[in-house]
């Protein structure tokens, strides 16, 4: 063979090549880890952006962070994406809302090692589809500097007196997860055949029902009523970032409804390594950041709590309804919590 022959059959051999080495390449490069969450989680004062940060730091996996709206917003956005999914984790879906995710098969169990330190109470589903990464109880909060303390009210019921007229702001149980929380907490407290005679009062007595929780506490924090549905540990935000104690926590005589949020992973995610690495990084490490930015309780027995989460008092008494007759009645109840307040 002569050289220039041998030399146009190297080159030959080798373009075939190339592309079969680039691509042999890009298959053993990670692929980016698609991770949905909630607003509040993903904003400049949620953990999120920071602890991606420091996760792609240690793994070199590189994580793109998706705002999806409110809990049941990216409920909806994951189911609608069922047949073309893009997700590898979700991030914040509530045990309440659970079963309808369950429904939809989207969700492959997982046991994290990260499950030996989580209490068994707060593993609210046995196939861990789900896992709780933070928790909480709904409460009321109060602005002490627009509210004297003989006035705060301490049962539910009580909020439908006149003197509360215009001094309570709700959130609506279908566009919010801290809205559901509420419906939720009535039936608890009031039973099936009360708890729509409580929202019949509080629908001309409240200032507003916003339709999710970052109005809702925006319009509180901005001065417009002194009282507005939260969670216990939200006075954990002010005192770490504001130095005030302005912002209290309201204990009702009845208990509290309780509300756990959950991490999942996508069935039909192809990045399955990654995605239970961040994961149990969001278990361990990133514990005290969620607790923190969240004003939530972390679930990891082992992480160790700020002075703040001394103004996040624990009620004695914790409500919940079991999850399989949030499966059967949700509908139903939000259709006639809806057609109440509709009139």
């Amino acid at each position: 063979m002569n050289k220039h022959r041998f030399v146009c059959v190297l080159v030959a051999i080798l373009s075939l090549l190339a592309p079969l080495s680039a691509q042999a390449v890009k298959e053993q490069q990670p692929q980016e880890l698609v991770v949905y969450a909630y607003d509040a989680f993903c904003g400049d004062w949620g953990p999120g952006p920071a602890l991606v940060e420091k996760f792609q730091q240690e793994t070199g996996i590189k994580v793109n962070l998706v705002s999806s709206g409110d809990a049941m917003e990216m409920m909806t956005k994951l189911i609608s994406e069922k047949d073309n999914p893009w997700a590898d984790v979700v991030v914040g879906i509530t045990n309440d809302m659970a079963s309808k995710i369950y429904d939809a098969n989207l969700l492959e169990s997982y046991n994290s090692p990260a499950l030996a330190d989580i209490p068994s109470f707060l593993q609210f589903d046995a196939q861990h589809r789900l896992i709780p990464f933070d928790y909480g109880n709904f409460s009321f909060v109060v602005d002490t500097e627009k509210m004297d303390a003989k006035d705060i009210p301490h049962t539910l019921a009580s909020l439908t007196d006149p003197m509360y007229k215009d001094k309570v702001i709700l959130i609506d149980p279908r566009t919010s997860s801290v809205g559901l929380g509420l419906l939720l907490w009535t039936i608890e407290v009031f039973g099936e055949d009360n708890y729509l005679n409580w929202w019949e009062q509080m629908k001309d007595q409240a200032l507003t029902i916003t339709d999710g929780w970052s109005s809702a506490y925006g319009l509180f924090t901005e001065g417009e009523a002194p009282l507005v549905l939260s969670y216990t540990t939200s006075p954990v935000y002010h005192v770490t970032f504001e130095d005030t104690t302005r912002y209290q926590t309201v204990l009702f005589d009845e208990g509290h409804s309780t509300t756990i949020e959950g991490l999942g992973l996508l069935a039909s995610s192809k990045n399955k390594d990654a995605a239970k690495k961040f994961m149990d990084f969001l278990l361990t490490e990133g514990q005290l950041d969620i607790a923190v930015a969240n004003s939530m309780y972390p679930v990891n027995s082992k992480t160790e709590l700020t002075p703040a989460f001394a103004y996040a008092p624990k009620p004695e008494k914790n409500l919940s309804i079991d999850s399989q007759t949030l499966a059967k009645n949700l509908d139903r109840w939000l259709t006639e919590w809806t057609k109440v307040m509709s009139k």
